[in-house]
């Protein structure tokens, strides 16, 4: 997530990060591990406890039954516990024994009148140990308790409650040792786990460290693939990503030093044009021969070459703006019929020097089914390369129009330059996308740059350009299929399908 000021967050430690996530869980378990040793402590502290009080509340519960019936249950006598049971009783000096015995009527018969008796809902069942959880004043004690049918009332259903219980002392010191015995050792196991731990991970992700060793080490024109037979299997699909990157800027670096080299061996025809007049004029000058006849044809000559040089590098900029990838990502609705009519009536003048026939054939611009999504100044650039290519190479008298039609389907928009020049020989039509090559015999002064543009510029904007020959037949009078110009060839025809923006719903046919 960003920070307030927008600058992105330092990116932490993956080993860090790993860490983190391998301790964070053993460190949450470890509480939940020392309640679940107490609780399960306690229960085991109290089973052999809760046995000897058991077996007191059964003997106890035998002495009263076998008691003299007469003596029993008639509210003036008490029952007597013999001084051998009640010396064992008192005889544990850890914890406080309490003990109860009540009559068939409840009644109080011996024992401690403040020990609780047991709830309405216990059950009642003759000879039936239970156990309960009560306090006896400000003290907890377990309570173990039974009903006895006294002898001669096995059949009358009355039975007498006995009671014994004993404070907690001797379980939660039993409790506490246990959970020493069990948590102790943890101190030193959690420690050494971490320890054992960290020195994994490290081992772990040091072939990490070692691919990055290797990818340091390398000279900065090396980029050969890193070899993926030497990296764990997690991170290979990393490795193939930075080899494809790898590939990918090695052949982009490629077409960059051969259009540097074929950059500058264009540029040096016209720039050793201008360097070989300048000296001829100037030794002309010299030696007082320079009439003004011949200072003009220099003069003239130097300003062809010049104009070549500054169509070069014009040519070289705008190659230069349709490979900028950021530029291209910069785009927006745009009328491609608008673009195309300004771009026709730019070169209106050079046509008509050329007396060249340049038109606009297509439907009105305002047609909101032209609409692409594009980057205006790229498109321009396109179709302006696209008009100057056909008014390069159509000879005078000849036709040169550009054509903006929609798709009956509505799925893309047509754009069409389409002349009467020579054509291209099938066999050249993937060629002459390639910069710096022009077609053998042609006999016209060209950079070379053109179309190389706009392929550029078409795959940026992920539409599709196809060349064939131009199916325009001249029309003579009302009658069509009439030939060519005298002097004109096949003619070449250039077809962009550009996909189409989709109409807003409030507009008909959307």
């Amino acid at each position: 997530m960003p920070n307030k000021d927008g600058a992105s967050p330092q990116q932490g430690s993956l080993f860090g990060e790993i860490l983190d996530w391998m301790l964070a869980p053993l460190l949450l378990i470890w509480p939940i591990s020392v309640a679940l040793t107490w609780l399960v402590a306690q229960g085991i502290a109290g089973r052999p406890y809760d046995r000897e009080l058991g077996e007191t509340a059964r003997s106890l519960g035998q002495q009263v039954a076998t008691a003299t019936p007469a003596t029993l249950g008639r509210g003036k006598d008490r029952y007597a516990l013999a001084p051998e049971a009640a010396a064992l009783l008192r005889a544990d000096a850890s914890d406080t024994v309490y003990y109860q015995v009540l009559g068939l009527r409840g009644e109080l018969l011996s024992g401690d009148a403040t020990l609780p008796v047991p709830t309405e809902d216990a059950p009642v069942a003759p000879w039936e140990l239970h156990f309960r959880d009560d306090e006896v004043g400000s003290d907890a004690v377990r309570v173990a308790y039974l009903w006895v049918a006294p002898a001669g009332q096995a059949g009358s259903g009355r039975t007498m409650l006995v009671q014994v219980a004993e404070t907690m002392g001797k379980r939660a010191r039993l409790t506490n040792e246990i959970i020493k015995g069990v948590i102790l050792p943890q101190f030193v196991i959690l420690p050494l786990a971490v320890l054992l731990v960290w020195l994994a991970l490290a081992r772990g992700i040091s072939p990490l460290n070692e691919l990055q060793r290797r990818i340091r080490s390398r000279e900065s024109s090396d980029l050969s693939p890193i070899d993926e037979q030497r990296v764990p299997d997690e991170v290979a699909p990393l490795v193939r990503a930075i080899n494809d990157l790898l590939a990918r800027l090695d052949s982009s670096m490629s077409r960059q030093k051969h259009f540097l080299a074929d950059a500058a061996h264009q540029l040096k025809t016209p720039l050793a044009g201008l360097r070989t007049q300048a000296e001829l004029i100037q030794r002309e000058i010299d030696a007082g021969r320079a009439s003004p006849e011949e200072m003009k044809r220099s003069l003239a000559q130097i300003a062809r070459a010049s104009e070549r040089a500054a169509h070069m590098v014009n040519q070289l900029l705008a190659m230069a703006r349709a490979e900028d990838v950021e530029q291209a990502l910069r785009r927006e609705p745009v009328n491609l019929a608008e673009i195309a009519i300004d771009t026709v009536r730019d070169f209106v003048p050079r046509a008509l020097e050329r007396r060249i026939d340049l038109g606009y054939d297509g439907v009105v611009p305002d047609d909101s089914r032209l609409r692409v999504h594009g980057q205006p100044v790229l498109l321009g650039e396109l179709i302006r390369n696209l008009v100057d290519n056909a008014l390069l190479y159509t000879p005078a008298g000849g036709l040169v129009t550009v054509r903006v039609v929609e798709d009956p389907f509505g799925q893309v928009v047509v754009l069409q330059v389409e002349d009467s020049g020579p054509g291209i020989a099938p066999g050249e039509r993937e060629k002459v996308f390639q910069p710096f090559y022009r077609s053998l015999g042609s006999g016209v002064e060209g950079s070379g740059l053109g179309l190389a543009i706009v392929k550029e510029i078409v795959q940026q904007h992920e539409a599709e350009i196809t060349l064939d020959d131009t199916r325009l037949r001249r029309i003579v009078g009302s009658e069509a299929g009439g030939e060519w110009p005298d002097g004109q060839g096949t003619g070449a025809r250039f077809t962009i399908r550009f996909p189409a923006l989709p109409l807003p719903a409030d507009r008909p046919g959307a």
